[in-house]
């Protein structure tokens, strides 16, 4: 039995370039299946499936979850600051600026 084809796309960001990668992969293939079979881990090695997120047009996915022909796989790295946070401190800061 031949298993049908399907073409998938992988992309990492790092703030000054971004790997893409286009893959024809048999259908059926998990989202972790297909981002090992695509040799990024190799390129990219401080990528820790355990650790980084990944997603398909910004929303997060499951690692064991299946693809579909055409699917964006997104391998987001972890974030250096809470935006929360971040807007938090802004708005505070922001207030304090007012008050002088």
């Amino acid at each position: 039995m031949v298993s049908e084809q399907i073409q998938i796309e992988i992309v990492y960001a790092l703030p000054m370039n971004q790997t893409v990668l286009m893959l024809k992969i048999n259908q059926g293939i998990t989202v972790e299946e297909a981002i090992r079979e695509s040799g990024i881990l190799a390129r990219h090695p401080e990528i820790d499936l355990a650790v980084n997120k990944v997603g398909t047009y910004g929303r997060t996915i499951a690692l064991n979850a299946h693809l579909e022909h055409s699917t964006r796989i997104e391998i987001y790295r972890p974030l250096l600051a809470d935006p929360k946070e971040i807007r938090r401190q802004r708005a505070e800061k922001a207030k304090l600026q007012s008050l002088k």
